[in-house]
């Protein structure tokens, strides 16, 4: 019991320094919109920082994923000194592997940014070739945060692995400023010092849990092959779902002008949440199921799993009610100013609205592929994801005749709801019954409860904007919907909600009689 309160303690935490890290991340992109607005310098830019991310996001997380299920069972076998020898080893064949990259993104820069962004021409060309050339750098930095990460998450430091994000966003909010005073390649200069700048607070963490770097290559061992072949599958998939953004984005140009950006704005606020709960969450479990897996402790992986879906559920679905009641009010609160006219509004708060759907999907599928992956069962997932490809665009097609931007979003919904629905199949496949009686019932119960949630609050916003403004009517709504939501949820019984009030009361009481 008290175990399991301490992970949701820790996934709290995760979710707290994540909403501060976002809105630095928020500030960067302001601060950069307002030195250098949406121009040929900014596009430039964000094409360069694009393009060692497309090149090596999809390697770095198939291998980080990997990485964490093979190093629990090597250190569980063999001990801590092996494990360090097997990181150790891996760094240094994926420092070869990007110096490899590198030298092939310098040589044929052009070629690569033209493949990108096939309409950049003359000066603009140019700038982008040079801020990439300069930012291919990035790439070494950014393998190393993924291993350490990874390394860390095992050994339990979870908070370290997200507080990287602030001095990567300080110090490239610094070289915006910088560069707008001095030169204007130190925007890409600073991008890499910024990567970089998270090993300066994941280096000592790991020297402290035991970690030391002695130099180790060998390609032929085993334990790096096996890596290899987890790591794979998660590649394509990763890939994969970067086509199926490819596809949909393809899809918008032709429906709409706007619709790339429409589809965009609304993805970015489903992403945001995703980011806050799900990956806090699955960031916590992880490690923990994968050296269950190792313990041969299904019966702990199957109650880990189902809690930390239980977890998700109670979480995103009262925000997926909450976004498709206020969409308009969201996008208008967000993005209502400037260029972002009326009817730019209504294309994004449609596609907000229809992607919602999916969101409790997007989460669920996320957590059930890292329960596959801890299992080192890394081919389910990525059949998934090609199975979701295939029926996301033939729903894009037909969807898209009738209901244009707002097909796309529901065709990704649809697509990501009913490929969770064959995950959870095949999870119960490979490890029996591991509670979806439970998670059914808390699902029906958090979905009839966000019900009353989202038809109060409508009420309420009703009321109030006949009085005030419509952005302060939302605030007041939003939060008197949330305060019913989690009155409500508290009698429904449901076991996480129960736990956690426990705690609290237990911490009270502590406090109280300290």
């Amino acid at each position: 019991m008290e175990y399991e309160l301490e992970m949701k303690k820790i996934a709290i935490l995760l979710m707290i320094i994540t909403i501060f890290s976002k809105i630095f991340g928020f500030a960067r992109d302001i601060i950069l919109a307002y030195f250098y607005g949406a121009s040929n310098i900014s596009d430039a830019y964000l094409i360069s920082l694009t393009i060692p991310i497309a090149i090596f996001s999809f390697i770095g997380r198939g291998i980080s994923t990997g990485y964490i299920p093979m190093y629990s069972k090597i250190e569980q076998q063999y001990g801590e000194k092996e494990g360090n020898r097997y990181t150790n080893n891996l760094i240094n064949i994926l420092m070869c592997t990007c110096t490899i990259i590198v030298l092939f993104g310098l040589l044929f820069t052009g070629e690569i940014v033209k493949l990108f962004a096939s309409g950049f021409e003359g000066d603009t060309l140019e700038l982008a070739v040079r801020f990439t050339r300069i930012s291919l750098i990035g790439i070494y930095f950014t393998m190393l945060v993924y291993i350490f990460s990874g390394f860390l998450q095992i050994k339990g430091n979870y908070a370290i692995t997200v507080l990287v994000g602030f001095p990567l966003n300080i110090i490239t909010i610094i070289s915006v400023i910088i560069s707008h005073k001095t030169n204007i390649l130190v925007l890409s200069i600073g991008s890499v010092v910024a990567i970089a700048s998270q090993l300066a607070l994941l280096i000592p963490v790991m020297h402290k849990r035991g970690y030391r770097y002695k130099f180790v290559l060998d390609i032929k061992d085993e334990n790096i092959k096996k890596m290899v072949m987890i790591a794979l599958p998660i590649i394509v998939g990763a890939s994969i779902n970067e086509i199926n953004v490819l596809v949909d984005r393809t899809l918008a140009s032709s429906i709409i002008v706007g619709g790339i950006s429409a589809l965009n704005y609304a993805n970015q606020l489903n992403g945001f949440v995703q980011g806050l709960f799900v990956t806090s969450i699955s960031t916590v479990m992880y490690p923990i199921v994968s050296k269950m897996a190792v313990e041969n402790n299904i019966d702990g992986l199957k109650k880990s799993v189902s809690e930390a879906m239980n977890v998700i559920e109670l979480l995103v679905i009262p925000i997926t009610i909450g976004a498709m009641v206020f969409a308009e009010q969201i996008i208008k609160l967000l993005f209502g100013r400037g260029a972002f006219d009326p009817v730019a509004i209504s294309m994004t708060s449609t596609a907000l609205f229809y992607y919602s759907i999916g969101m409790v999907g997007f989460g669920l599928r996320n957590t059930l592929s890292r329960a596959f992956y801890s299992l080192q069962d890394t081919m389910t997932p990525m059949v998934n994801a090609v199975i979701s490809l295939i029926l996301n665009i033939i729903l894009n097609l037909i969807l898209s005749k009738y209901m244009g931007i707002g097909g796309l979003a529901l065709a990704t919904s649809i697509s990501s709801i009913f490929c969770t629905g064959l995950l959870f199949i095949s999870f119960r496949k490979k490890v029996g019954p591991f509670g979806m009686r439970n998670i059914t019932i808390s699902f029906v119960k958090i979905v009839a409860v966000s019900a009353i949630m989202g038809a109060v609050a409508k009420l309420v916003f009703f009321i109030l904007s006949t009085y005030t403004n419509q952005n302060l009517s939302l605030v007041l709504s939003v939060g008197t919907g949330a305060l019913i939501y989690f009155v409500i949820i508290s009698f429904m019984r449901i076991e996480e909600v129960d736990m956690l009030i426990s705690g609290i009361k237990r911490k009270m009481l502590s406090v109280r009689y300290k």
